[in-house]
C-alpha cells in the first residue's frame, strides 16, 4: 500500500490531486461534523450556550491550527523527501515530527489552562456565556495531545500519499462523536461540557488509530522507531520552517476573529455573535472542498519540488486552482439558494428562531466570496508544499488582517452598514487578497523555472522585499499590457 501511495504522489499531478483530494475531503467533512453536531445539540441549550462556545471557537481554531501547522510541516518535509527518493530522510522527518507533537502538546496544555479565564473574558465572555465557555474549554485544554497526534499524524500519512487510512480513523471518530454527544449533553446532563467531552473522546480514538498504524503496525513508507534515536537539528528545522509559519498562519485567523467578534458585538450584541457563529459553521463547511484540494496540491507540489520537476509543479497548481474554483462555485450556489433551509439547522427552537433572518443574510453575502477562496487557497498551500511557509503566512496576514479586517471595519462601522456591512467586508476583503495571491503564485513558479539548477533553491524560500518589488513590476506590466 505504501509504495502504491508513493508512486501516486510522484506521478501525474492531475491524477494525484483527484485521488488524494477525495479522501481528504471525506476526512474533513467528518471532522467538520464535530462542530456541526455540537452546534445542533447545543442549540437546544439556548442562546447563552451558543454564544459561550462561540467565544471558545477562536481558541479552538488556534489549537487545531497549531496541529494543522505541525501537520503541514511534516507533510512538506516528507513529501519533498519522497520526491527526491530519499527514504532515510523521510523516516527521520516522521520521527522528529512525532517528537515535536509531544513537546508542543505539553506546552500548550500548561499555557491554555493557566490563561483560560482571562482569555475568555478578553474575547468578551461574561455572565452565563462565560460559564458555558469555561465548561466547554476545560476538557479540550486538558486533552491537547489528542488533537496534536490526530491532526499531526494525519500529516505524516499525507506526506507519503496515504490519505485513505487517515480518513478511516476520522470516520470512526466522527461517528463516535455523533453517538456520544446527546448522551453526554442531555442523558448525563453535562450540557456544554458534555459536548466538549464527547469531542475529546472521539478525537482521542482517531489519534490512537493513526499512531497504531505508524508506530505499531509499521506498514507505512516511513519506518518510525525511537530505538537509537538521535536528534538532528537540521531535520527538525526543515520541519519547523514550514510548521511554525503554518501554525502562525492559523493563528492569524483567531486574531482576525477577535476583531470580527468585537465589530459584530458593537453593532449586533450577543444576537449578532450567535448569527455569526451559526453562519460561520456553514461557511467553514463550504470551504472544505477547496481546502481538501489545496492540501492535495501541497503534497503533490512538495513531491514535484523535491524531484525538481517544474512542469509537474505548474500543472499541480493550475489544475488545483481550476478544480477548487469549480467546487467553490458549486458550494456558493448551494449556500445562496438554500440559505433559508440551512439556517434552520442552528435556529430550530423558539429561543433561537429570531436568528433565522440574520443567518440567511450572512450566507447570501459571505457565500459570494467563496469562489475567490478557490482562487487563492491552492496558492497558499503550494508555498507550504515547496517549503516556503513564510510566504504562505504573509498572504494570510494580507488576506485576513489587512484586507478583511479593514473592509469589515469600513463597511460595518465607518459606513454604518451594521452586520450587513461586516458580511460585505468579509467577502470583498478576502476576494481581493485571494486574487493577488494567485498572481504571485504564478510569478513564483515562473521564477523557480528560471532558477539555475545548481542554486540552492530551498534556501531562498522566504519572503523578501526584492521578490515583492519584482512581483509588483511584473503585475504592473501585465495590467498595462491588458489596458493597452
Amino acid at each position: 500500500m505504501a509504495n502504491k501511495n508513493v508512486e501516486l504522489l510522484r506521478g501525474e499531478p492531475k491524477t494525484a490531486i483527484l485521488k488524494l483530494a477525495v479522501p481528504i475531503l471525506v476526512s474533513m467533512l467528518f471532522t467538520a461534523s464535530y462542530n456541526i453536531v455540537d452546534g445542533i445539540w447545543i442549540a437546544g441549550l439556548g442562546e447563552a450556550a451558543i454564544a459561550g462556545i462561540g467565544f471558545v471557537t477562536p481558541i479552538f481554531m488556534l489549537l487545531t491550527g497549531i496541529g494543522g501547522g505541525l501537520a503541514s510541516g511534516a507533510t512538506s518535509s516528507i513529501s519533498r523527501a519522497v520526491g527526491a527518493k530519499n527514504h532515510e530522510n523521510a523516516t527521520k522527518f516522521a520521527t522528529h515530527s512525532i517528537l515535536i507533537f509531544s513537546i508542543v502538546s505539553i506546552l500548550l496544555t500548561l499555557i491554555l489552562l493557566i490563561i483560560q479565564g482571562p482569555l475568555l473574558a478578553f474575547y468578551g465572555a461574561s455572565g452565563q456565556s462565560l460559564i458555558e465557555a469555561n465548561k466547554y474549554a476545560t476538557p479540550v485544554f486538558l486533552c491537547v495531545f489528542a488533537f496534536m497526534f490526530s491532526i499531526g499524524g494525519s500529516g505524516i500519512l499525507r506526506g507519503e500519499g496515504d490519505m485513505k487510512r487517515a480518513m478511516y480513523a476520522i470516520i470512526v471518530s466522527s461517528v463516535l462523536n455523533c453517538i456520544l454527544d446527546p448522551v453526554f449533553i442531555y442523558v448525563l446532563g453535562l450540557g456544554s461540557a458534555g459536548a466538549s467531552i464527547s469531542t475529546v473522546v472521539s478525537v482521542l480514538a482517531s489519534a490512537s488509530i493513526i499512531m497504531f498504524l505508524i508506530l505499531i503496525k509499521k506498514d507505512t513508507y516511513v519506518d518510525v522507531t525511537f530505538k537509537g534515536f538521535k536528534f538532528d537539528s537540521k531535520i527538525a528545522l526543515d520541519i519547523l520552517k514550514v510548521a511554525i509559519p503554518a501554525s502562525f498562519d492559523r493563528f492569524i485567523i483567531p486574531i482576525a476573529m477577535t476583531f470580527y467578534l468585537m465589530f459584530i458585538f458593537s453593532v449586533g450584541g450577543v444576537e449578532g455573535i450567535a448569527i455569526f457563529m451559526s453562519g460561520q459553521r456553514l461557511y467553514l463547511l463550504g470551504i472544505l472542498p477547496s481546502t481538501a484540494i489545496s492540501i492535495a496540491v501541497s503534497a503533490v507540489s512538495g513531491s514535484a519540488f523535491g524531484a525538481g520537476n517544474w512542469e509537474y509543479l505548474t500543472r499541480a497548481h493550475t489544475f488545483g486552482t481550476k478544480f477548487a474554483m469549480a467546487m467553490s462555485a458549486t458550494v456558493m450556489l448551494v449556500l445562496v439558494i438554500f440559505a433559508p433551509q440551512l439556517s434552520l439547522i442552528f435556529a430550530y427552537t423558539p429561543e433561537t428562531a429570531a436568528l433565522i433572518h440574520g443567518i440567511i443574510n450572512f450566507l447570501r453575502i459571505v457565500g459570494f466570496g467563496l469562489i475567490f477562496v478557490g482562487l487563492g487557497m491552492p496558492s497558499s498551500f503550494l508555498y507550504q508544499g515547496i517549503g516556503r511557509g513564510t510566504t504562505s503566512l504573509v498572504w494570510t496576514v494580507i488576506r485576513e488582517l489587512i484586507f478583511a479586517v479593514s473592509f469589515t471595519y469600513l463597511f460595518g462601522i465607518v459606513f454604518c452598514w451594521g452586520l450587513t456591512g461586516i458580511w460585505v467586508g468579509l467577502a470583498v476583503g478576502r476576494g481581493v487578497a485571494s486574487f493577488l495571491n494567485f498572481v504571485y503564485a504564478k510569478y513564483t513558479i515562473r521564477m523557480l523555472k528560471s532558477e539555475d539548477k545548481d542554486n540552492d533553491i530551498q534556501k531562498r524560500g522566504y519572503w523578501s522585499m526584492q521578490h515583492l518589488h519584482e512581483w509588483i513590476q511584473v503585475l504592473m506590466h501585465q495590467f498595462r499590457h491588458e489596458s493597452g
